[in-house]
């Protein structure tokens, strides 16, 4: 039996604007993902015990508040405890290009800017970490 894939989207932090992380969870959900939606102004802990509890196969967080460098690691140290190992992790965001290379290098896969705007394109980046973490690419 396969299992069907699960995404959580989630929004660290105390930004409101839900658009964007909404307009992917309805992607993932039309092209056949289980989506978990978090809402807004959820805390990491909040994000990692979800992604725990529904064993998730990938977190996608979306930040504009400028707070990604404190709340993705925060984020991705909690799903390691909790989950007692890796979670791949992809973050969308208003993400300067100086900070992508420091959230690549704790540890996330993808990180999408407003200049990623093409859910399909998106969607298909995903599907390919989902692909690459399992040894599938």
């Amino acid at each position: 039996m396969t299992r069907k894939l699960r995404i959580l989207v989630g929004k660290p932090g105390l930004d409101g604007h839900s658009n964007g992380a909404e307009q992917i969870a309805l992607m993932a959900r039309d092209v056949g993902f289980e989506v978990i939606y978090e809402g807004i102004r959820s805390t990491p802990e909040q994000i990692a015990r979800a992604a725990a509890d529904e064993d998730v196969t990938i977190v996608g967080l979306s930040i504009l508040s400028g707070s990604h460098l404190d709340l993705v690691p925060q984020t991705m140290r909690l799903l390691r405890e909790r989950r007692g190992g890796e979670v791949p992790v992809v973050v969308g965001g208003i993400i300067p290009a100086e900070d992508r290379e420091q959230l690549l290098a704790c540890g996330v896969k993808r990180v999408f800017t407003p200049k990623d705007f093409e859910l399909g394109t998106i969607l298909s980046e995903i599907v390919d970490v989902v692909r690459e973490v399992n040894g599938l690419a």
